[in-house]
């Protein structure tokens, strides 16, 4: 149990009275969707900084809120966006010309680009209350009684900035992070009746991991593997892989408990870290500091990965936003790579179902905003699914900013009796996305050649049509290799063709061999995307 101050308990007080202004305001979801407000953004990985370096470009990955621009289709709202180093001006006229029916200059003028100009490996948060000058300047911007504060997610950082600023966080308030962990995502599954995969509470060394590992097997003694979680991670990367089958050799089935457990605890060493470079040394640190739990490995010959996205309104109420099946990659196919909207037509709508069961109970707890449910889903046959609840994020993640996009280009609206989402000319719309188009041979590419590219060979969304690829996270590009795309369609097959174009196009403009595969759209294309049907 996590005890608080006298001091922190009174920020808690305030920071959820200055929220609840949020519920006096916007009466229903239609009104804070469509009002006359100003918007800060505030895009901060506001998590351990030493997991959030296991990705590649991270420091880039401010730039994935930036289809919040996209709100500016509104000719009453006014949006204020900070990031740690100035966004090459490229990049947000991309974004500003994507806006159907509103003249750039009308949009330009009500964007304010905000900069600490610091590219340290701090949270930008932070970065913002170390400059009292930068935080007169967002405050004499605001209209203090119109503005709310949007974020990646809500740490400590978030809930201090909002105070000091005096404007309401549309956001789960920092104390109720915890649910968005993976241990307290386990115990929102329990209370909601979700089901979720057998596995411990959280433990806070290697001895104890131990322990909770063998007593999980004990429980389930047909195990083969278990999956040990960091309690905080991003993208998978904080998992690790241990597999039973080599330890069962060496501790069978008479074996005492103390020798399982000295087993596992010597298998430790040799675990298959999803994140690269990842070692035993550094990982156990890790869990002394953050903890961690040790979880049942679903098996399944035909397996997948789906997710449900949901948020909670300023009113309490849970809405349901999308569905996605995830594009998972890395040494045993837990790390995020990319998705699939929406998810497969057989589970997409237990898949909601779901998701209101989880949203109901964050609600309860005092949750607000995003939220996002990762499952896994093994074919029974018969058109029959094994569905289990793996993690809750109370964040924007890597399916929001493609969904959002589709939904404030198109101003479409999404359909929880079919669980599709239909353009304002009833047309059912699909995309794929990824946040890791990464080739070397893309190394060196500025944002301006990459609208080069994008112009000559038509590769933009077309507003006439709704179809078509919104790219992100360029400021990646240069130094990276990487690439996000959004590939819009009237059909999984036509959004399947848009992504294969575009990256076709881009090998041919960087002269890539055809041997030089994108780790997405390999991994993807040769085993993932087949058999789905919608």
């Amino acid at each position: 149990m996590v005890t608080l101050n006298v001091s922190e308990l009174d920020q808690a007080d305030q920071f959820r009275e200055l929220q609840s202004t949020l519920r006096e305001r916007w009466k229903t979801i239609e009104l804070f969707d469509n009002s006359d407000a100003d918007i800060l953004v505030i895009p901060s990985l506001s998590i351990d900084q030493r997991e959030l370096q296991k990705i590649e470009g991270c420091e880039h990955y401010e730039e994935r809120l930036l289809f919040s621009l996209m709100r500016l289709r509104n000719p009453r709202t006014r949006l204020i966006y900070v990031t740690s180093m100035p966004l090459h001006p490229s990049i947000i006229d991309y974004y500003l010309q994507l806006l159907p029916g509103i003249p750039f200059s009308h949009a330009r003028n009500r964007l304010l680009l905000l900069s600490t100009y610091d590219s340290s490996l701090k949270s930008l948060s932070q970065k913002i209350l170390e400059r009292p000058r930068l935080l007169d300047r967002i405050r004499q911007a605001l209209r203090l009684e119109k503005s709310f504060m949007i974020c990646y997610n809500s740490a400590s950082w978030e809930g201090e900035l909002s105070l000091k600023l005096n404007v309401p966080l549309y956001a789960a308030a920092p104390n109720l992070q915890i649910w968005g962990s993976k241990s307290g995502s386990r115990e929102i599954f329990a209370e909601s009746g979700v089901p979720l995969p057998d596995g411990s509470e959280r433990v806070w060394n290697s001895t104890d991991l131990a322990e909770a590992a063998v007593d999980l097997w004990e429980r389930q003694p047909s195990l083969q593997r278990m999956v040990v979680k960091l309690n905080e991670g991003i993208s998978g990367e904080g998992n690790a892989l241990l597999d039973l089958r080599p330890i069962a050799e060496l501790a069978p089935p008479d074996s005492s408990h103390a020798e399982r457990v000295a087993a596992i605890s010597d298998r430790f060493s040799v675990l298959r870290f999803q994140a690269k470079k990842e070692t035993w040394e550094n990982f156990s640190g890790r869990i002394t500091e953050l903890g961690a739990i040790v979880e049942a490995f679903v098996e399944g010959e035909i397996k997948r990965s789906p997710s449900v996205q949901g948020r909670i309104t300023p009113n309490g109420e849970v809405e349901i936003l999308s569905t996605h099946d995830q594009i998972l990659g890395g040494p045993d196919g837990q790390i995020y790579l990319g998705c699939r909207f929406p998810a497969d037509e057989a589970y997409r709508l237990q898949l909601q179902q779901l998701g209101i069961k989880v949203g109901r109970k964050l609600a309860e707890k005092g949750a607000l905003e995003r939220f996002g449910v990762d499952f896994i889903a093994v074919d029974k046959g018969n058109n029959q699914w094994d569905i289990q609840a793996i993690e809750i994020n109370l964040r924007k993640g890597g399916t929001t900013h493609p969904f959002m996009t589709l939904k404030l280009l198109t101003n479409g609206r999404y359909d929880l009796s079919t669980g599709l989402f239909y353009s304002q000319q009833g047309r059912p719309k699909y995309y794929m996305a990824t946040d890791n188009l990464q080739k070397d041979r893309y190394r060196g590419l500025l944002p301006n050649d990459l609208m080069d590219i994008i112009a000559h060979h038509r590769l933009h969304f077309d507003s006439g049509t709704e179809i078509g690829t919104v790219f992100h996270l360029m400021g990646c590009l240069s130094q990276f290799g990487k690439l996000g795309l959004t590939c819009i369609g009237d059909s999984p097959q036509q959004a399947e063709e848009i992504y294969n174009k575009v990256v076709k196009v881009l090998d041919e403009e960087t002269r890539t061999s055809k041997s030089d595969f994108s780790s997405f759209s390999d991994y993807a294309f040769a085993t993932t995307w087949d058999g789905y049907s919608f």
